[in-house]
């Protein structure tokens, strides 16, 4: 198992946007499975009134989508790891395809984060997977290309 020592290691996301607490599993090029425990302490949750009804509670997809994608960003640079992202390569989002919502998520439960790579080519890779709840699918993403390009490059703390 893998803490969030190695995660801040391989990804430069740190509080309040760091969404992923641990990875059980790794083979490193193909699979992966991290971990998330959504609580009602998280930022997301702040302006609620206390009169909130229970669906106000469902956690906001794009974070469940954020999520995801930095365990896709997590195994893409595995071997590779860059926490600086103005030295060395910059992980990029480069697109998104075929994400589907099939349950909301509420705050008491871990998201288990499912990646796995369909393709690399050069410095860049193509994955695919999904997030369960208790053993229930609640995301699938049919495709997720992860980039890294050099930093001095895209100009980052210019």
């Amino acid at each position: 198992m893998t803490g969030v020592d190695r995660i801040k290691a391989l990804i430069p996301h740190r509080y309040p946007i760091l969404l992923v607490d641990r990875v059980s599993e790794v083979d490193p090029g193909r699979t992966l499975v991290a971990h998330k425990a959504v609580t009602v302490a998280e930022p997301c949750y702040a302006h609620l009134p206390e009169d909130a009804p229970a669906q106000a509670y469902a956690y906001p997809v794009s974070l469940l989508l954020e999520s995801w994608a930095q365990s896709a960003v997590i195994l893409a640079c595995w071997l590779k790891p860059n926490p600086d992202v103005l030295a060395g390569k910059v992980e990029l989002a480069a697109g998104l395809r075929g994400a589907e919502l099939l349950a909301p998520v509420y705050p008491g439960v871990v998201l288990e984060h499912r990646v796995q790579v369909l393709r690399e080519v050069d410095e860049a890779a193509v994955v695919a997977g999904s997030t369960l709840v208790d053993g229930e699918t609640v995301l699938r993403v049919a495709q997720f290309t992860v980039a890294l390009r050099d930093s001095s490059v895209l100009g980052v703390g210019v």
